[in-house]
């Protein structure tokens, strides 16, 4: 629920729920989508995804609009990292091995999607909050 009107939140899409199902190689669906957006000089730091109850479900990350430097390294902040660049409509699964994988947006690539009028982009992280048969508050 929304954690000032107490209003539930809105349903995640269809379409990102057939994504999920796609990709995830997970039984349950997604509970939560996190959207973020990014301003041409937006940046975010090495970090890892460690709030949901259940690492065994991967993180689905689908990236719209300007083309990102994506980095991502090891389970350990010191680890060796790799960059690459995302596109719109570009889709990263965080799961197995690689759920707890430090990672993070280098900078924005500004002009190179006309999907949104003013520019910028836009994540959408597909995540399961509670372990299957727990429900979320």
């Amino acid at each position: 629920t929304h954690p000032l009107t107490g209003e539930p939140w809105p349903p995640i899409p269809d379409s990102l729920l057939d994504l999920w199902r796609q990709v995830s190689g997970y039984p349950n669906p997604p509970e939560a989508c996190l959207i973020n957006f990014y301003t041409p000089d937006a940046k975010m730091g090495l970090h890892q995804d460690r709030d949901e109850a259940d690492f065994s479900a991967p993180v689905v990350s689908v990236s719209l609009g300007d083309d990102c430097l994506f980095r991502v390294g090891q389970t350990t902040r010191d680890g060796a990292t790799k960059s690459f660049r995302l596109k719109s409509g570009d889709v990263v699964v965080l799961g197995g091995e690689g759920r707890l994988a430090f990672h993070g947006v280098d900078r924005i690539y500004p002009s190179t999607s006309a999907l949104l009028k003013n520019g910028g982009r836009i994540n959408l992280t597909l995540r399961r909050v509670t372990k299957p048969g727990e429900t979320s508050t």
